[in-house]
Parts: C-alpha cells; structure tokens; sequence
C-alpha cells in the first residue's frame, strides 16, 4: 500500500467547503496560493516551472476522510436529484479522496524568510487542503475541447444573478473581492435540497461573513460583516 504525505497546504480566502467553486476554472480570479512543507522547500524543485501557464494540483477532500462513500452519487449539475456512479463524477466523497485541479500559474515565490510558495487562479481547494504533488498542464496532450462530457455536455448550468441589498456593507470588501464573491454566489453554494427563499446563508470569505439569501434564479446579499480573520 503506498503511503503519501502532503508536499505543501493550500491557503485560500474560502475557509470552509461552503462556497468552494464546483470546478477549478470556474472562478478564474479567485486566488489562492501553495505553501511548500520545510522538507519540500529547495527551489530546485520547482526549476522550469515558471516557463508553463497553468498546472494540475493532486489534492486531498481532507474534510471528507471520515465520510460514507457510495458506489453513486448526487452531481449539483443534475439537481442534487440523479444519481451517477461516482467515477462518471468529480464528487468529493470519493474512495481514496484525492482531488485534480487545473489552476493557472501567477508566481513562484523564492524568498528564503518566507518559504517557498506558489501565487494561482482559478482553484477550487478551501483553505488547509493538503497538497500531494504538482505537475505542469501540457495543452498539446491535457486539451481535449471537442470531447464529449457525458451529463455536462446535456445539462447546462445558468449561474443566478447576484444583487446587494441596502443592507449589506460592500465597502468592506475591494472591488476585486466582490468580484469574486459575486461569483461564487452565482454557482448556488447551497445544498440543492434547500429551496427556501427565507433561508439566510453564510459564507465566509477571508475575515469576512457573506449573509445571502436565493429567491428563485437571484441571490440577494443581505449582510456583510467582519470576522475573525483565518488567513494570513
């Protein structure tokens, strides 16, 4: 049996699985970074790997270890209500909970106070995910664009507009984070078995609280307000 130990942690502003992107991409401004562990952190690992765009994240679903895992599952795209056999899926709760993500490269970080560290975009990881190798994307063999995708193909998904109430402080946050908050919103970060509209739901961002609530295809931000702070 092979044992893997994590060669880095992720660090992001999303700092439970409530509102991580379904897919990496999907939220292509969202950033994120890679914090090398000490035993990993010679620079010459990492050498030529500033010359590619985008690379693969191997992952670990660390708060699904302990889950029941089924032979099916549930995929949001069908809505929460078709069940698909879990290796037709990229659901979290997957045997040996490992996780693929494609995120573009943005910087290598060198310094010899700080460590070593990885700036990208694009990544669907909550803040701690163990990380357990990176490789580079090659798009002359990792790009497939006219494959078929099987029930993602048949099922588009329409993201929800998002609106801010009077309510909602958004001088809190930068032009740049409510960006990037509107759209994770827009993905439904909700449970799909949850059709209330009078339910509020909370999101945390960074050091911040995302009060929203979903009255048919909008979501409406109620409340924003601060928190303790979770990330450096």
């Amino acid at each position: 049996m092979m044992n893997i130990q994590p060669i880095a942690h992720f660090r992001s502003p999303l700092t439970t699985k409530f509102g991580i992107p379904r897919q990496s991409g999907i939220i292509s401004s969202l950033r994120g970074t890679i914090v090398f562990e000490k035993q990993y952190q010679d620079p010459e690992a990492l050498r030529g790997l500033d010359g590619f765009d985008y690379i693969w994240i191997i992952w670990g679903f660390s708060e699904n270890v302990d889950a029941r895992k089924h032979s099916t599952v549930r995929p949001p795209r069908l809505g929460g209500n078709v069940r698909q056999g879990v290796f037709a899926t990229r659901s979290p709760f997957r045997p040996n909970n490992l996780g693929l993500s494609s995120v573009r490269l943005l910087k290598i970080n060198a310094d010899s106070q700080a460590g070593l560290s990885i700036e990208v975009e694009g990544a669907d990881l909550m803040d701690g995910t163990p990380v357990y190798d990176i490789k580079p994307y090659l798009p002359e063999f990792d790009s497939h664009p006219y494959a078929m995708a099987g029930f993602v193909t048949t099922n588009e998904w329409t993201p929800l507009e998002v609106t801010f109430s009077t309510s909602a402080d958004t001088s809190l946050l930068s032009e740049a984070d409510l960006s990037v908050v509107s759209q994770l919103l827009s993905q439904d970060p909700r449970p799909h078995y949850h059709t209330s509209p009078d339910r509020v739901y909370g999101m945390p961002y960074n050091s911040f609280d995302i009060r929203f609530r979903v009255v048919e295809s909008r979501v409406e931000v109620v409340e924003i307000t601060e928190s303790r702070p979770i990330c450096p």
